[in-house]
């Protein structure tokens, strides 16, 4: 990959952290407010979310978008026998979110907008996902 490209995905990931600490999506007031159903701001920006998914994957199946090396994108289906490991893997995820404040594309926002404390959650997240690496063939799938 170039030096070029590397620029390009480096100016989308600054803009997504500018529209994330613009619209307050990575305040830990309002992630708290959102679970505790004080206001209905989080809420509305996950279902827009929500909703431009749902549109892109509509775009992508429709026009049969290919990747940047010309590839088809196909999104396989999820497995529906394993409804057990989303609804856990969803409330770790959750139960995180809650005690943080942050999830983890927020996470580097804030460590760009000056909050140095986010090197911790970012660190363990790092130490967690190399962790799942190494045993992943021993947990069941």
């Amino acid at each position: 990959m170039k030096f070029s490209e590397y620029l390009k995905y480096l100016s989308i990931g600054t803009l997504f952290g500018f529209v994330l600490m613009k619209t307050e999506v990575v305040s830990w007031f309002r992630i708290q407010e959102m679970f505790r159903f004080d206001s209905i701001h989080m809420y509305g920006i996950i279902g827009l979310a929500i909703m431009v998914g749902m549109i892109s994957i509509q775009i992508i199946k429709r026009f049969k978008v290919k990747d940047l090396e010309g590839n088809p994108i196909s999104i396989p289906p999820k497995d529906s026998t394993q409804v057990t490991r989303y609804i856990v893997g969803g409330t770790f995820f959750g139960l995180g979110w809650a005690l943080l404040g942050a999830c983890p594309g927020p996470m580097f926002a804030l460590l760009g907008s000056g909050i140095t404390v986010m090197i911790i959650p970012i660190l363990a997240g790092i130490a967690g996902t190399y962790t799942y690496g190494v045993i992943k063939d021993k947990l069941p799938h």
